[in-house]
C-alpha cells in the first residue's frame, strides 16, 4: 500500500474513535476506553501495549456500529477499507507494538483530547488540512441522515482516507453520520 501512511490511518482511526465514543459524541458503546478509564482498566494487563488493546477494543466497536447505521455495498468506509489494506493495517500493528513508545505521545493527546469539534481536533493533531475542511463542510448528507458520500471514485491514498474520517463531523450527538465512497481498488 504504497500510497497510504498506515500510521496516518491508524491516527485518524484512533480520532475518530476516541471523538464517538459515550463521553463525547456518543456514536458507540465505548465510554472513555481511549481515555484515561480504558487506560486504567488495560494497562494492568498489557502494562506496555495497552494503548493498542484499548484501540483495538474501540475499533471494534466502532466498525460494527457504523456498519448498523449504514453499510454500503460496493463503497468503502474509514471502517470497512479494502482487503488488501485492511490487511496491510493488521500486520503493521506488530511493528507498531514493538515501537509503541514512539506512539505514546499520540496517545496521550487522545486521551486528553475534550474538543467539542472533530475538524478541530483533526486539524489539532495535524491531520487534516484547510481545504479538506473545506471539502467536508460542503458534503450533502443523505435524505436519510445516516451518511455522506464523497462524490466521485477516488484512488487509495491518504486524501481519501482523510476525507472518510473527517466526514464523521457531519454527525451531531449520539448521530453518527457515515461517510463513504467509492475506491479505485488495483487489481
Amino acid at each position: 500500500m504504497e500510497a497510504v501512511d498506515l500510521e496516518k490511518l491508524l491516527k485518524l482511526r484512533l480520532a475518530v474513535a476516541r471523538f464517538g465514543e459515550m463521553d463525547r459524541a456518543g456514536w458507540w458503546n465505548t465510554k472513555g476506553m481511549l481515555g484515561s478509564l480504558g487506560k486504567a482498566v488495560l494497562s494492568r494487563g498489557f502494562p506496555q501495549t495497552h494503548f493498542l488493546a484499548q484501540a483495538q477494543v474501540v475499533f471494534a466497536v466502532a466498525t460494527r456500529r457504523c456498519a448498523e447505521v449504514f453499510s454500503p455495498p460496493g463503497h468503502f468506509t474509514l471502517w470497512s477499507l479494502p482487503a488488501a489494506l485492511e490487511d496491510a493495517f493488521r500486520e503493521q500493528w506488530m511493528d507498531w507494538r514493538d515501537r509503541v513508545d514512539s506512539l505514546r505521545p499520540f496517545f496521550e493527546s487522545l486521551e486528553a483530547m475534550d474538543n467539542p469539534d472533530l475538524l478541530d481536533a483533526l486539524q489539532g493533531f495535524s491531520l487534516i488540512d484547510d481545504s479538506q475542511r473545506e471539502t467536508i463542510k460542503r458534503l450533502r448528507v443523505s435524505a436519510m441522515g445516516n451518511a455522506v458520500l464523497i462524490p466521485g471514485v477516488h484512488k487509495l491514498d491518504d486524501h481519501i482516507l482523510t476525507l472518510l474520517a473527517a466526514g464523521f463531523a457531519r454527525g451531531a450527538k449520539g448521530q453518527p453520520i457515515i461517510p463513504y465512497a467509492s475506491l479505485e481498488v488495483p487489481a
